[in-house]
């Protein structure tokens, strides 16, 4: 008996040896084996590759292509091309940048005038009581750096109402067709979180800040399913053109979600979207119904919703604890109360969903990190991800209650180049130390999640990269003290420490190319609870990935901006090539 014992357990263990050897040995069926590349996989061990087996949409094996034990149907070469996970965009609005393409194009107008100039054109083509929408203008960057008036577009528009948002969004300008549309006198009152600018007589002068912004686009007629989807579909390609695989769409309806959702189950959504319903109303009522959407076909997943503490900081929206130092009877709005912030971020977390709050000054981030202290000692346990969206202007002793409290900081490296001509006229020089100021809240050990809230900014994720990496415009400035004085219009006794510009707009807070390549894929998967799926090449995640013309984690910075993406994957599919009309 015991001889037989023993040798049934010699047969089991050859048996076992067996099949070990043969699933170690067979190759693995797979549909496509990318060899020859640079692949950057941003796992634990920030492994780089050169071959990666996919299978239906995610990855099967990655690593040395001598190694990888698979049978492919399809093998690409990849030309020793650079290739990194898909890019994530963590502050976006995709339908607003659709629509953009499809209104007047407003980025970069050089003054009232050139912008009033694009208005005519649109008028032109136009019947008459057709609106007239436009999005981009930004008096920053206009010779006088005053705000439009209705009279400029009254010229141009008189028969057609237009609105046309300011570039970040949080400011509109009218002409006096559309004011009437609105009721709009100078008996109107400002709304509780916005500003109607108006001239020393007390009339509008067409220009609407934040809440006082409905008073206008409660009259703009919706938009089509037609015009919806062309929107909707014009941004999704234009965002894979740039690499971009996800996006964190911050501030959407149940309108855009159904027409999302209906794509997705048509086949026609080569993309994946994560969801911040947009504060408070019907939609969030029918979500706390319904509960939150997570996966839908690994496309979409609804479990967030936005709220507003402030505004601004180009329009003067921006909440700051002390006034604007070129507006010292200004420290600008609040949007919400201490009160329905706090409520609302309890029901989110007792519903499942993530809280993203937009703070912009130093007041507002302040407000927005108290709400979630005192909110979290009632819901300490779970994973909550509680997120600020900009956290652009920081007072120094906030900065490390984002890790403190285990807040995200979901912030848009080119504000800080767009905003840096006259982000320390708005802040002064000391208050400005703590604006845009990444590398400060790195150095806690907290995470940052890369985006670039397009249409606000442009959407090409490598503009972020570059932007975080060396402070400086796509024309690289400032490159010194020097250059500072002369493009900032400052003195050089007004510069606290020269030092400070050596190396880009206060380049101390620099981040490094991975800090800043991680903030656009696996901290940005993470802000979303998504790191498990995307965001590193990986065994088991999704095959979604980009095919760069240059390696932009070795070339020269100004380098980064000349990099083009020659491929993007979604699932495994192909869905851009740079060679496709």
């Amino acid at each position: 008996m015991k001889t037989q014992s023993k040798l049934a357990l010699i047969f089991l263990f050859a048996v076992g040896v067996a099949l070990v050897l043969f699933f170690v040995l067979t190759p693995t069926e797979v549909d496509t084996l990318y060899v020859n590349g640079r692949i950057y996989t941003l796992n634990e061990s920030n492994e780089v590759a050169d071959a990666m087996a996919v299978r239906g949409e995610r990855i099967i094996a990655v690593g040395k292509s001598d190694r990888l034990r698979v049978r492919a149907k399809e093998v690409v070469d990849l030309g020793g091309k650079t290739v990194m996970p898909g890019f994530i965009d963590a502050h976006a609005h995709l339908f607003s940048l659709g629509l953009s393409r499809l209104t007047v194009d407003l980025v970069g107008a050089t003054s009232e005038g050139d912008a009033s100039a694009r208005v005519a054109e649109r008028v032109a083509s136009s019947p008459p009581g057709q609106w007239i929408r436009g999005r981009g203008w930004d008096q920053n960057d206009w010779p006088t750096k005053r705000f439009p008036t209705h009279a400029t577009l009254d010229r141009v528009s008189p028969q057609n109402p237009a609105y046309l948002n300011r570039i970040d969004g949080h400011a509109c300008w009218v002409n006096k067709k559309a004011l009437a549309i609105a009721g709009i006198t100078k008996e109107t009152a400002d709304p509780p979180g916005g500003r109607i600018i108006r001239d020393a007589q007390g009339n509008p002068t067409g220009v609407f800040i934040d809440a006082a912004m409905a008073l206008i686009a409660s009259h703009l007629p919706p938009l089509t399913d037609e015009e919806a989807n062309d929107a909707m579909n014009m941004a999704i390609r234009e965002c894979l053109k740039y690499g971009i695989t996800s996006v964190h769409d911050m501030g959407v309806d149940l309108r855009e979600i159904e027409i999302m959702k209906r794509a997705i189950d048509e086949e026609r959504f080569p993309f994946r979207i994560y969801v911040a319903i947009g504060g408070v109303g019907e939609t969030w009522d029918h979500f706390l119904k319904t509960g939150p959407i997570i996966g839908h076909q690994d496309r979409l997943t609804v479990r967030a919703i936005k709220l507003y503490i402030d505004g601004a900081l180009g329009s003067r929206g921006a909440a700051l604890i002390e006034p604007y130092s070129d507006d010292p009877e200004n420290r600008g709005l609040t949007l919400t109360s201490d009160a329905d912030f706090k409520s609302t971020v309890l029901q989110a977390l007792e519903s499942g969903f993530q809280v993203c709050t937009h703070a912009i000054g130093d007041r507002a981030n302040n407000l927005a990190l108290n709400g979630y202290e005192a909110s979290l000692q009632q819901h300490p346990v779970n994973d909550h991800r509680l997120r600020i969206e900009h956290a652009q202007v920081l007072d120094l002793n906030d900065i490390p209650r984002f890790k403190q409290l285990g807040v995200i900081p979901s912030m848009q490296p080119t504000h800080c180049t767009s905003d840096m001509y006259w982000a320390e006229a708005r802040l002064g020089p000391e208050r400005v130390k703590g604006a845009y100021a990444w590398r400060s809240l790195l150095n806690t050990g907290t995470i940052i999640c890369g985006g670039s809230d397009f249409p606000v900014e442009n959407p090409n994720p490598l503009a972020g990269i570059y932007a975080a990496v060396s402070r400086q415009d796509q024309q690289g400035r400032p490159k010194d003290a020097t250059d500072v004085i002369r493009s900032f219009q400052l003195s050089r006794e007004g510069l606290t420490d020269s030092k400070s510009f050596e190396r880009g707009w206060y380049g101390d807070q620099r981040m490094t190319r991975e800090e800043a390549l991680r903030a656009f894929t696996i901290l940005a998967a993470y802000g979303a609870f998504e790191e498990k799926d995307k965001g590193s090449l990986e065994r088991g995640k999704l095959a979604d990935f980009v095919v760069l013309s240059n390696d932009i984690m070795t070339i020269p910075g100004p380098e980064i901006l000349k990099t083009h993406v020659e491929m993007t994957y979604v699932g495994g599919k192909r869905v851009y090539h740079r060679n496709d009309k």
